[in-house]
């Protein structure tokens, strides 16, 4: 069965939802009392349980035994933001370069495509012209940038961040149906199609 788009989703069905119950708890936990809060699969709830594990987030206090169910605990918590980890407990870097444009175009006052790359790449993570731009189309399009100026018919487009449009710390997400989802607001900002009211 294909995965639900992020925004079809509801709060609990994510792996947000098993973080926030971790974190609310401040005790031990059973996959079984996860499942149960959270409506998760039992596959989706183990997985991401055995990452956190893997990773140093939580630590089996009792493992297995008989009927005796495995009791998690949470031994490093990092804030409200989930870890996205994989099962092994690496990190997953999907992402990594629209969170890293977010947050660059928050400091930057006025750039281009190119602007944005250059500042926003690392050497963990290098970010493409192409993304950049490919990025800059999308939030443009959804109101979240203005364009200030063309110097000239050569010259790239540059940009700035509406100020009331930084919604949060998560970066607006571009979904395959062709429209921009906010994690901070949790709602679709653009669908193609539906006028967002920008400078065009």
């Amino acid at each position: 069965m294909s995965r639900k788009p992020v925004n079809k989703l509801r709060t609990d069905e994510s792996r947000d939802a098993i973080w926030a119950l971790i974190r609310e708890v401040k005790g031990e936990l059973t996959l079984r009392s996860i499942q149960q809060e959270t409506h998760l699969g039992r596959d989706t709830v183990n997985t991401y349980l055995t990452g956190l594990v893997n990773a140093g987030y939580l630590k089996v206090t009792h493992a297995n035994g008989g009927f005796t169910p495995t009791l998690y605990l949470l031994v490093r918590d990092i804030g409200v933001d989930a870890p996205r980890v994989r099962k092994d407990g690496t990190e997953v870097t999907q992402g990594q370069g629209r969170l890293q444009m977010w947050n660059t175009i928050r400091v930057l006052r006025d750039f281009s495509s190119r602007d944005l790359a250059f500042n926003a790449s690392t050497d963990l993570c290098k970010v493409t012209e192409s993304d950049a731009k490919h990025y800059v189309y999308y939030l443009h399009a959804a109101g979240y940038l203005v364009r200030t100026r063309i110097s000239s018919p050569t010259a790239q487009a540059r940009y700035r961040l509406v100020g009331l449009k930084w919604t949060g710390p998560k970066p607006p997400q571009i979904q395959r149906v062709r429209q921009v989802y906010d994690p901070n607001t949790k709602q679709v900002a653009w669908t193609e199609g539906v006028d967002a009211g920008g400078d065009e």
